[in-house]
């Protein structure tokens, strides 16, 4: 709770008041401890206090155990133990409610969450689809054709359809953006069915969220707490993972730069925070470090939840000014150093040993550093933090029902839309193309068709000039035969007067021989 303009967040054992300064929120912070030891208490007090303070905050609901926080608490023996023991009542403690938007990305526990292909990017959806070097490559080729093409890439199905138009020309795309892998491409449309499965579907879609309409505050000027329900989500550790990636950058790409301000514009709280270092490649790692290093500059505050400091990278760890410790329980060498490791991360208090301290504490009890007015981390103090004001644990179906659907937000969200994009373009290109081609062939055809017809009636022209000149021939001899026997005749009868009767029958025969002959060669030349 707000007091004096700070955050109080606990006392220590000595019943002084420990304070987060508004100013060093936006320093970023860590939350650790193992399950059961208090952290959720601890997230719900810091949200509860900024969003006092008018700053919107973000917050992942991993067990379902925040989402009460939009009902004022409930008074029992113990909570009025806590009230007096920290001296509550006289600094103005009063159970609320907060103003509350619930958010999922499956649609079913609070406002759909969704973004775009192309808003997530080649490199952060590569994580998500789980895809090799050559593969994510291949990706970024397919997010170039899209840009180039401008083909705009809403959901799974566009991507799906630009891959597949890519592995059907990819001979037409080697010149202009290298060799594309016909085999990798099969591969990554497998991750993307495999994706949809997951709910991949439901989270790329249309409208996408502006990532703006988180900077609100509620009627009574309280800061929005928008709550994500991770309780399905968690189990798609990845696509939780990515998202809340993604959601960092974006914050980072589309914030203006403001500098140090007095309290933070927004602040976010990433539940099972080691998700988000698992496995993650190094170029990937590289912008993590570099988004939680300059974000701070445009005013947000991350703090991370998890159970050990040991998963959070030491170039991200580094960042982190704000801490608080709860217990870590050490039963094996490996988990002696993970305790020490945490203990090493503060700034040594003389009075106690730290890493001692950190495994005896109870459940709400802590060990604290904030950072103090000049930026310097003080020494850490052993503290029991406050308890909320709100509801602690869940809430039932009719209370968030009525929650979401008395959003402003509920309309804007709530129905998909599916734009005309690059699935809808292909498919017209598609048709468009089969049709050319079959126009294509039908001209195609009826030339060839054509052309045997023009070769059969030159083939049948050939074959009649052929008979004609035959007949013509044939009749030429006839006539030959006939005019070279009349001519041997008339030759012998007058050589047979000449030389008598026997004379007459030898001339007669050799004159029919000789003008045949002679005919013969007069029509041969």
């Amino acid at each position: 709770m707000l007091r004096d303009g700070k955050v109080w967040i606990a006392n220590t054992e000595n019943g002084e008041n420990v304070f987060l300064l508004p100013k060093m929120a936006n320093r970023h912070g860590l939350v650790a401890g193992a399950t059961g030891t208090g952290k959720t208490i601890t997230l719900k007090v810091l949200a509860e206090s900024f969003s006092d303070m008018g700053v919107p905050v973000f917050l992942a609901d991993v067990k379902g155990d925040l989402s009460g926080m939009v009902l004022e608490g409930a008074d029992s023996e113990d909570m009025q133990k806590r009230i007096q023991k920290f001296g509550l009542a006289e600094a103005g403690f009063k159970y609320q409610k907060y103003p509350v938007t619930f958010w999922d990305i499956y649609g079913e526990k609070g406002i759909p969450l969704r973004t775009t292909i192309s808003e997530m990017g080649p490199l952060l959806l590569s994580r998500i689809l789980g895809l090799n070097d050559l593969q994510r490559d291949i990706l970024s080729i397919a997010f170039k054709i899209a840009d180039d093409n401008e083909l705009l890439l809403v959901d799974t199905k566009d991507l799906k359809a630009l891959l597949n138009y890519m592995s059907e020309n990819s001979k037409e795309f080697a010149a202009d953006y290298g060799n594309i892998s016909k085999v990798s491409i099969a591969a990554i449309v497998r991750a993307v069915v495999s994706l949809e499965i997951a709910g991949g579907d439901k989270f790329f879609f249309e409208p996408a969220l502006n990532i703006r309409d988180w900077f609100a505050t509620g009627t009574d000027g309280k800061g929005m707490i928008s709550i994500l329900d991770s309780t399905s989500l968690i189990n798609n550790g990845t696509l939780y993972a990515t998202f809340l990636l993604w959601m960092m950058s974006e914050l980072f790409e589309t914030l203006p730069e403001v500098g140090d301000l007095d309290k933070p514009k927004m602040v976010f709280f990433f539940d099972e925070a080691h998700l988000l270092f698992k496995d993650t490649p190094k170029l990937l790692m590289d912008k993590i470090e570099q988004v939680v290093k300059l974000i701070r500059s445009k005013g947000v505050g991350i703090y991370f939840v998890t159970q050990n400091p040991r998963d959070i990278p030491d170039g991200v760890l580094a960042q982190l000014g704000n801490k608080i410790q709860h217990a870590l329980h050490a039963y094996t060498p490996s988990d002696m150093k993970a305790v020490k490791a945490a203990a090493d991360s503060f700034r040594e208090n003389p009075a106690f040993k730290t890493a001692d301290v950190i495994q005896e504490l109870g459940v709400g009890e802590a060990v604290c550093s904030f950072l103090d007015e000049s930026g310097t981390p003080t020494v850490c103090e052993k503290v029991k933090i406050l308890p909320p004001q709100s509801l602690m644990g869940g809430i039932d179906d009719s209370v968030r029902d009525r929650e979401i659907k008395g959003s402003v937000l509920y309309s804007k969200y709530f129905e998909p839309v599916d734009p005309d994009s690059a699935y809808e373009f292909l498919e017209r290109k598609g048709i468009a193309d089969a049709k050319a081609k079959e126009e294509l062939e039908a001209k195609e055809k009826e030339r060839k068709e054509l052309e045997k017809k023009e070769a059969q009636e030159a083939k049948e022209k050939e074959k009649a000039k052929a008979a004609e000149d035959r007949k013509k021939k044939q009749a030429m001899k006839s006539v030959g035969n006939s005019v070279a026997g009349t001519v041997g005749r008339e030759v012998g009868k007058t050589v047979g007067g000449t030389f008598g009767k026997f004379g007459k029958t030898l001339g007669g025969n050799l004159g029919a021989s000789l003008g045949r002959g002679l005919l013969s060669t007069l029509f041969k030349s």
